[in-house]
Order: structure tokens, then C-alpha cells, then sequence
């Protein structure tokens, strides 16, 4: 055989598995995990021990005050990030027009029809 295909045909899985491990190596910490052992798991069983990892592994906590994109008190607002020179605008609404802040308007009633909010 070729040396160069020799050369894919085990370097490249030889890659892919050490680039598992590396992964593994350098996610494990962070989720509270033995690196060497899960790093070891991902190289010898191929593509099932990553799987495995990726299934044990603990999800990480979750902080909305680190968050930039968690909602403030705001709720029309929340979810959005708005650049530090657009934060003083009025809010836009369907299609471009003006946002109405007016909850009652929301749905357009025919006069005399009052909807109780209850």
C-alpha cells in the first residue's frame, strides 16, 4: 500500500479520536469530572465513550444576573440586547409603525365592548 494512504487511512481517525480526548480533557473540569479518566474513555471506545461523556456530563449552573441577554423588569425589552446609543428610543411596533403602550388597544374593540380582566 501507498504510505500516503496508510497515512489517511490511520491518521485521520488517529486525529479525530485525540481531538475527542482534547475535548473531553478540557470540558471535564468545568462540569465537575475527572478529565484523565473521561479523556481516556473518549480515545479507547471511539465515538461511543464521547457519547457517553456528553450524556454523564452535569449541566452547568445558570446565573440571569451574568446573563446580558435575560430579561429585566421590562417585558417588552426582555430577550433583546440594545446597543448603549438606541436606549433612550421609542420602541417600534408591527411593521415599522409606533408601539402603543396602551394595553387596551391591544385588540381594537368595537365601541361599547368592555373586556375585564379577570
Amino acid at each position: 500500500m501507498q504510505p500516503l494512504v496508510v497515512a489517511i487511512l490511520v491518521g485521520v481517525p488517529l486525529a479525530w479520536l485525540v481531538g475527542f480526548a482534547a475535548y473531553v480533557y478540557v470540558d471535564a473540569p468545568k462540569r465537575g469530572m475527572n478529565p484523565r479518566k473521561w479523556a481516556l474513555i473518549a480515545f479507547v471506545v471511539p465515538l461511543f465513550g464521547l457519547f457517553a461523556y456528553l450524556f454523564e456530563r452535569d449541566e452547568q449552573s445558570y446565573d440571569p444576573s451574568e446573563d446580558p441577554y435575560a430579561g429585566g423588569s421590562d417585558s417588552r425589552t426582555a430577550g433583546f440586547a440594545v446597543h448603549e446609543r438606541r436606549r433612550g428610543e421609542e420602541s417600534l411596533g408591527p411593521a415599522g409603525t409606533e408601539a402603543d403602550d396602551e394595553a387596551d388597544d391591544e385588540w381594537d374593540d368595537p365601541p361599547g365592548v368592555d373586556v375585564d380582566d379577570t
